[in-house]
């Protein structure tokens, strides 16, 4: 007998939104290092990758303990967001692939971003790219408890689509987001961003591995939340 949950369709796609539709980490490094530098504090070679899926209340609090930044984490926000709307405002720069694979999904299924970016950016940068058409639901981490890697922006995510989280499936980059959306309990598809490859383990937590959002299909997208069943 086949089970009957492996017939049931797929019934959402959801997005992370930094290092996999937009190339931006390298962009959040230099702004973070920046706000870090003039504002008394040290920058490690590994703060970047010690802050991708925190949410804002949690890297703004790591920035002024781990890193000494002599400002509150309000403070530490603003600054950083202001650098980083000017970025974007001037140019968004999407990842090969990103505008037409976004397209393909909304084809057949319902789409959620689920981000540790703040809101005010995810809008942002939807609008500047045209994106936001295509989405039904936006989460940031910063409107949930904890940041990736803790499941709940995935969750909620899959709550305002009304949608189960075992019949959907996510796209993401990182370590933390693929952690993050596997105790989620979706199936995982991993676009690993080369500047900051995912942690092997995390890796091993994947249904599929593609090199490009170029390679995303709805039959990749059937296939993950099939393999991730098994």
């Amino acid at each position: 007998m086949v089970d009957g949950s492996r017939r049931r369709p797929v019934a959402a796609v959801l997005f992370d939104m930094d290092g996999l539709l937009i190339d931006t980490e390298p962009i959040w490094a230099a702004v973070r290092e920046r706000v870090t530098r003039e504002h008394g504090g040290t920058w490690p070679a590994d703060a970047q990758t010690q802050m991708m899926g925190m949410s804002t209340p949690e890297w703004t609090q790591w920035m002024r303990d781990a890193l000494g930044v002599r400002l509150s984490p309000t403070e530490i926000r603003d600054a950083v967001l202001d650098l980083l709307e000017r970025y974007y405002r001037e140019e968004v720069p999407l990842m090969p692939g990103a505008r037409e694979a976004v397209a393909r999904m909304a084809s057949p299924w319902p789409l959620a971003l689920a981000s540790s970016s703040p809101r005010r950016l995810l809008e942002l940068v939807l609008a500047e790219t045209g994106l936001d058409r295509h989405f039904d639901v936006l989460v940031s981490s910063e409107e949930v408890a904890r940041g990736k890697p803790a499941p709940d922006v995935w969750l909620e995510a899959v709550r305002r689509l009304d949608v189960d989280a075992e019949a959907s499936v996510a796209v993401e980059d990182s370590t933390a987001g693929i952690r993050a959306a596997h105790a989620a309990g979706l199936a995982v598809i991993v676009v690993p961003d080369p500047k900051f490859p995912p942690a092997p383990d995390a890796l091993n937590l994947a249904a599929a591995r593609l090199d490009s959002l170029e390679q995303l299909s709805a039959g990749v997208v059937a296939r993950a939340r099939a393999q991730a069943l098994i």
